[in-house]
Parts: C-alpha cells; sequence; structure tokens
C-alpha cells in the first residue's frame, strides 16, 4: 500500500508533536508511550494506513524521537518495576482488606500465635520467649493497665532500654486502644521531659534502669501524671507503682474488647531531633503494617529467618520494621540492648542469624573494628536498613560476605518510602520511569540559590529531571493508608510538612525535607537535608558527600560537616568536625586526598578536631550545637585549623588569625 502526500504530512505533524513532547515531559516516559499509541491508531483508522505500514512509521517515529533510550529503560528496568509492582498491589490488597475487617496489630499477632505458639519468638541476653509466651505478657499488661482506669485514647509513654518488655507494653496497651509513647531512652532533662509532655500522656512506664537522676524531671511533668516502673530500680529517688508484681497477678486471658480499626493510633515515634526538640509522629496501625510488610516482601523474608536487631526498639527501623517481621513471617528476633560493634558478628554466630539490620553509621563502625573470625562464620545474606554509605558499600560486603545489602528511605510519618532491593550501590531505592503514575512519589525541582520549591508560571511544582537534585514528595491522597500523611501530634507541625498545588491546583503533597537525585533508570540517590547543603563561592556543597570523602581517607572516623558564615563572604564556608581521640590524624595526607576527590570550593575551609563527635541513639551525627559555635577559638577548646592558601595546608587557627578572617585582613 501507498501513502499520499496528505498522509505523509499529516504523520510528520504528528512526529513533531511527538517529538516536542518529549522535552516537556521529558521525566513521564508513560506519555510517550500514550503518544505513540494515539499515532498508531491515527495513522490506522483516520489516516489509512495498512497495519505494516503503521508499525513502520510508529516505529521510526519512536526511533527518531529518541525512542532507542526509553526502549533502553524498559528493557533494564521492566523486572525490577514489575516485582515493585506486585509488591505493591499485594500490599494494597492486603492494607484494604484489614480495614475492612477492622484489624489491629495485636490482632494480626494472635493470628500468628494461632500458627506457632511454640515457636522462638524473642531472644534476649540468654532468656527466650515464645509466640504464645509473648502474647501472655501482652495480654497480663492490656488487664492491668485496664482494671486501672487507662481507656482508649489515652497517651501513657513508654521509657526503656532496648529489651521485649517494650513490646509488651506497647502491644498489651494497644489491645485496649491506649497510645504509647515510646521515648528515646538516651532523653535527659528537658528534652525528656518535653517528649513526655508533648504526647500529653497520662502516666510514664519506665524501665529501672532509667530510673538513676530522673527525678529532676518530676518537676516538669503534670503533677497528676502516674508513675510506674518496671524492673528492679536502681535509684529510689522516684515513687512510682511497681509494675512487676502486678502483672504476675493479672489475668493472661484476652482483655475486654474495644472498638478498634485498622486506622486508629498505633503508637508516637519521635523525630530523632537533630533541628529542634523532638516531634511525635503518629504511627497509626495500618502504617505499621505497609511499612514492615513492604519490607518483607521485597527482601523476601521467610518464617526460616532469625534476625539481629541491635537498634533502638523507639524508632521506626528497629521497632517497625524490624518487629513488623514477626507478623508477617513469624521470624525469630534476637534483640541485643545497646549495640556493640566488637559483639555483632559473634552474636550472629552465636544465635544462627541470618538477617541483620542497621541504621546510620553502623557499617562504618564495624568495618573499623578489627578482624575477627566469627565476621566470616556467620550466615547473614542479608542486612537491611538504611544510611549506608556508597563509599563503602562494596568494601562491607567484600569483607564480611553479606550478599545482599537492602536500603531504603522512607521517613516515620512520609507517604514516600523507596527500597533498593537488588545491591545498586548508592542507591536508596527507585521509581518507576515507565508508569510513574502508578506510585506517586517524586522529585521537586529546587532552587539552588535558595532551596525554595521552584514553580512555573502556573503556580504548580515543577519535576526535577534525571541528573538534578530534588527535594522528595509524596502526594497525598486521603482514603487510601499507604498515601496518606498522618503527621504529628501537633498540628502546627504536621502543616509545615504539607506543600499545596503541586502539579495540579488544590492538590497536597508531603515534603520530606530530604534533597536525591534520580538517574536515568530510576534509581534514587541521597544527595543532602535540605538545610545542610550549603553555597560557597557560588557552588552548592553537599555536606554528605563530603562526609563521606572525609571520613574514609581519615580511617572512617566520624566526620559532620557544615556551613559556617565568614564576615564579608557571600554563602558559608564549609567546616569540618572531626573524631580524633588520639591526636593522630595526619592533616597533610587529608588535604592531599580531599585534593584529588572534591573540587575546592567543597573542600572545608576550617576543622575541628575533636575526641568524640556527638549522635543521635538512631546513630545520625548531630551538627546544630557545632553550626552555632562556628570557628571561634575564643569560644572553642578542641583544636581548630583553617587552610591557608598561601601556604597550600591547614594551619592552627589561633585568636589573632580569627580577628584577620573576621575583619579581612586575613583571606580564605
Amino acid at each position: 500500500m501507498q501513502i499520499n502526500s496528505r498522509q505523509f504530512k499529516f504523520a510528520r505533524h504528528l512526529s513533531v508533536c511527538v517529538r516536542e513532547s518529549r522535552g516537556i515531559f521529558a521525566n513521564m516516559l508513560w506519555l510517550k508511550v500514550a503518544g505513540l499509541g494515539c499515532l498508531a491508531a491515527f495513522l490506522h483508522v483516520y489516516v489509512g494506513l495498512g497495519l505494516l505500514w503503521t508499525l513502520s512509521v510508529v516505529f521510526a517515529t519512536h526511533l527518531a524521537t529518541g525512542g532507542w533510550r526509553f526502549a533502553l529503560v524498559v528493557v533494564k528496568t521492566l523486572p525490577r518495576d514489575f516485582r515493585g509492582l506486585l509488591a505493591l498491589i499485594k500490599l494494597n490488597l492486603k492494607v484494604q482488606s484489614h480495614l475492612h475487617k477492622k484489624s489491629t496489630i495485636a490482632k494480626l499477632f494472635q493470628e500468628r500465635v494461632k500458627k506457632h505458639p511454640s515457636k522462638l519468638c524473642f531472644i534476649f541476653e540468654d532468656q527466650t520467649w515464645t509466640y504464645q509466651q509473648v502474647e501472655e505478657h501482652a495480654n497480663r499488661v492490656a488487664n492491668y493497665f485496664h482494671d486501672a482506669g487507662f481507656r482508649k485514647g489515652d497517651v501513657v509513654s513508654v521509657f526503656m532500654e532496648n529489651s521485649p518488655q517494650t513490646i509488651f507494653f506497647w502491644m498489651g496497651l494497644s489491645k485496649i486502644g491506649v497510645v504509647s509513647a515510646l521515648i528515646n531512652f538516651n532523653l535527659r532533662l528537658e528534652t525528656l521531659a518535653h517528649s513526655i509532655n508533648a504526647a500529653e500522656s497520662k502516666a510514664l512506664i519506665f524501665g529501672g534502669e532509667m530510673s538513676e537522676g530522673k527525678v529532676d524531671i518530676l518537676q516538669r511533668l503534670p503533677v497528676n501524671m502516674s508513675l510506674f516502673c518496671s524492673g528492679q530500680m536502681v535509684s529510689n529517688d522516684l515513687m512510682p507503682t511497681f509494675l512487676d508484681p502486678h502483672l504476675a497477678r493479672a489475668s493472661i486471658l484476652p482483655p475486654p474488647s474495644v472498638d478498634l480499626s485498622f486506622k486508629d493510633k498505633l503508637f508516637y515515634i519521635y523525630t530523632s531531633g537533630t533541628t529542634g526538640l523532638p516531634k511525635a509522629a503518629i504511627v497509626t496501625h495500618a502504617r505499621f503494617f505497609y511499612m514492615s510488610y513492604g519490607v518483607n516482601q521485597l527482601f523476601r523474608i521467610s518464617s526460616q529467618d532469625i534476625i539481629y536487631n541491635t537498634l533502638p526498639l523507639y524508632h521506626t527501623a528497629g521497632g517497625i520494621l524490624g518487629v513488623g517481621q514477626l507478623l508477617h513471617s513469624g521470624v525469630t528476633m534476637v534483640i541485643r540492648r545497646k549495640f556493640s560493634a566488637s559483639q555483632f558478628w559473634l552474636d550472629c554466630v552465636k544465635y544462627n542469624c541470618t538477617v541483620a539490620q542497621y541504621i546510620g553509621e553502623i557499617c562504618r563502625y564495624l568495618l573499623v573494628q578489627p578482624f575477627r573470625p566469627e565476621e566470616q562464620q556467620h550466615r547473614v545474606r542479608l542486612m537491611f536498613g538504611n544510611g549506608v554509605k556508597p563509599q563503602i558499600w562494596r568494601q562491607f560486603q567484600e569483607r564480611f560476605g553479606v550478599s545482599l545489602i537492602g536500603e531504603f528511605y522512607g521517613a516515620t510519618e512520609g507517604n514516600c518510602s523507596v527500597v533498593n532491593f537488588e545491591n545498586k550501590v548508592g542507591a536508596v531505592g527507585f521509581t518507576t520511569r515507565i508508569a510513574p503514575f502508578l506510585y506517586p512519589v517524586t522529585l521537586l525541582k529546587v532552587d539552588p540559590a535558595n532551596g525554595d520549591i521552584v514553580r512555573d508560571k502556573h503556580g504548580l511544582c515543577v519535576h526535577a529531571k534525571p541528573g538534578e537534585v530534588g527535594e522528595m514528595a509524596g502526594k497525598i491522597v486521603t482514603g487510601r493508608p499507604a498515601r496518606e500523611f498522618d503527621g504529628y501530634v501537633q498540628k502546627s507541625a504536621t502543616d509545615r510538612k504539607i506543600i499545596h498545588d503541586v502539579f495540579r491546583k488544590g492538590d497536597r503533597a508531603f515534603l520530606t525535607g530530604d534533597l536525591l537525585m534520580m538517574d536515568e533508570l530510576g534509581y534514587l540517590y541521597f544527595h543532602d537535608r535540605t538545610g545542610d547543603t550549603f553555597r560557597w563561592r557560588g557552588e552548592n556543597v553537599s555536606t554528605s558527600e563530603v562526609e563521606a570523602i572525609i571520613s574514609n581517607h581519615a580511617g572512617l572516623k566520624d566526620a559532620v560537616v557544615y556551613g559556617v558564615e565568614v564576615p564579608g563572604s557571600e554563602g558559608r564556608a564549609g567546616m569540618a568536625a572531626i573524631a580524633d581521640e588520639n591526636f593522630n590524624l595526619d592533616l597533610n595526607a587529608l588535604t592531599i586526598a580531599m585534593q584529588k576527590s572534591l573540587p575546592q570550593y567543597a573542600r572545608p575551609v576550617f576543622l575541628r578536631l575533636m575526641t568524640s563527635v556527638d549522635t543521635t541513639g538512631t546513630f545520625k551525627l548531630m551538627k546544630t550545637d557545632l553550626r552555632k559555635e562556628a570557628f571561634d577559638p575564643n569560644k572553642i577548646r578542641d583544636r581548630l585549623y583553617y587552610f591557608n592558601a598561601v601556604a597550600g595546608r591547614y594551619q592552627p587557627l589561633t585568636p589573632s588569625i580569627y580577628a584577620g578572617i573576621c575583619n579581612g585582613t586575613v583571606r580564605i
């Protein structure tokens, strides 16, 4: 069949339209598929081309408009996207089913107990609990507090070191609709009192080990707050009700029935507080389920697995993603009171662990440990968590023989979690480029000068293209638990995390506060926190990138990078605080290493050598106070250095040099 000039011009016109649309919708490849489909329909039906000619023209148009790139994306990502899609569909179906049945986490645990009541559930300091024993302990808690007058909607703060008791308490309280506020056991004084009060707690349950020195917070708490102690107190300063004898007498039968749903609050988990006082994030039964179920499916955790959990149980990674595997697979979990780098592999061998968790800097802490035979004798096949630096990813796997590093990204309160289950070095997860509408998680373009979200002439947000840094955001969809934003206890804190008029007028999205970059295949890479990236010499500096490079070249020491204001200079100069306990850091070697690895604008102008660097309870490096103290030797007792560009090396920062920098007589 031949085509006439009218048909050819029409086909060429459509080809131009498709090519132009490619530039507009570069990050929405599915639109190109739709465009090509429309082209085929027009050619076949309206223009009158035969099937063979239609396919030929469409294929030629596809190639002419850069279709080979799209084809490559499809070939490389379709298996990954298909697996992720199946997990997403299965997750949504289960969530909808549990919503309909008004399930709760406690009820789901009961179903697991019925399947294997005698199986080991927890191992802790050589003590063991079966699934049936855990259920009985939770029932004792529920019955005692119900008899004590606690009812649905009440809040009880739980403040104790890692142990199965923490889980007994929040699960037992949840059976009667009481919400637990899981308090960071590292908190003290004002921050501790703030966390308890912010949750509007009616009572405080604390472990006996936490009693020492806590009498000073009593005056900061409501006078009518009830205090309960579990375990042996190490101090007699407080006058609580001792729970152990009461719980021993409580019934192990299910407590009185309470009308609960899958969307009810389960407990509160607090933000780390790196940028201010901690905020209480709301975790519903549904949120607990879908966060932990996604990990279960994509990392293929089974009932045969034994999980080694050294992470804080007041935090999402250990307390939800880890503990949640009890519901989904009926695993056995080994809990450690506190993380120990020297005992990590010894414990994994001792308890035959097959899965272990990490977060923050844990992988780096393990790498700096001296060789132990156990690090090659363990059975750990999977380590999952978030925060492993790409610079040590392969090194960690090669040394310890862990076949899969399962990295994920997500916030406790957020609606945009992503997972990397393919060992893609450095990636925190992925999103589909073929059909992004299936999972409404995206990167919003930001202004590099001020970090603000960029909007187009219509006032709508702009997608960050592959290779561009953008802020992660998740579209809020009411009625779909996985897409809702439950927020914080304080409404004002919730409102600050919501952005309006994102891709169409009236829609809303949750802003994570994190900057990520997406490559052409849809893999996502963490760049920095929005407040941590700073500009110097007209360039953007990623603190996380500089921290990783300094740490690697300084023997995997703790390193914190931040920007400090310098009088008379635009932007912020880079400053690095490095843990150098033995005062043996070779600054000349570090300088050479940074010159090889970092552009000039990203190299720290100032160094602060400290005996140790503070971290949060979840092993995040703290920098708020360091940023405030800046580089003033009159206020800082640690050793300070500045980079002397003339000498080409770091030299001591004395008060006179500091004064010269501030008045402009010493150039940096």
